[in-house]
């Protein structure tokens, strides 16, 4: 199953339209990233299972509260190069999370055809992958849903997690509905959280009105 959540925060509204200027600054792009990545673990936290415990107060008073059960068990896995700041921002609130690593580039020179790119994963590393695992990909722009969709399915291979997020920037309605027919085919449970949906993709393959290259944005061309 495939559910869609859009982040409706003027907080992460107005991050995003800082980081859509042509004129921020690359550090300030890469800090803007890093406080959305903050944004989303906090919203994809909300979702994660809890259970109730007791502590004792320094006063001696026993206290009912909670615990995120499944806190231990995130994996982040960073698609490279762009998403390293979003990343950072996801760890600030998973602190605990074991991480992995996807590079995967878009094959740009063979084209685009229908809406979809051919993508080489050069190198994955991840830790093992268990059934009570919590998997969030760490993606900043998903345009066609092409990378995402073969990272997934790269992901698979090594076991099949309990849950699936997605925390991106920016989607469009192209890759939301390839991301759903493809849980549907692999019959996994995947949440995307998004900061903006962007109606179009260019002849190139870029989000309009979108951010440009995030990757050259944040780190340079």
């Amino acid at each position: 199953m495939f559910e869609l959540r859009v982040v409706n925060r003027n907080y992460a509204k107005s991050i995003l339209t800082q980081l859509r200027n042509r004129n921020t600054p690359q550090i300030d792009f890469r800090k803007g990233l890093v406080r959305l990545g903050r944004i989303l673990g906090l919203e994809i936290i909300e979702d994660l299972e809890t259970e109730p415990i007791e502590v004792e107060t320094p006063l001696g008073v026993i206290v009912r509260g909670i615990r995120i059960k499944e806190l231990d068990n995130v994996i982040i896995i960073t698609v490279l190069r762009a998403a390293w700041p979003l990343t950072e921002g996801l760890i600030k609130i998973f602190y605990s999370a074991k991480q992995g690593v996807v590079a995967a580039r878009r094959v740009e020179e063979k084209g685009m055809h229908n809406w979809e790119f051919e993508v080489e994963i050069s190198y994955i590393k991840t830790p093992q992958i268990l059934s009570d695992s919590v998997i969030i990909i760490s993606d900043v722009m998903v345009a066609t849903g092409s990378t995402l969709t073969n990272v997934l399915r790269e992901l698979l291979k090594r076991g099949r997690a309990r849950k699936y997020y997605v925390a991106s920037v920016i989607a469009t309605p192209i890759a939301i509905e390839r991301l759903r027919k493809l849980c549907e085919e692999l019959n996994i449970d995947l949440k995307m959280y998004t900061i903006s949906i962007d109606p179009e993709i260019n002849t190139k393959g870029y989000i309009v009105p979108g951010l440009g290259d995030a990757g050259d944005r944040a780190f340079g061309s």
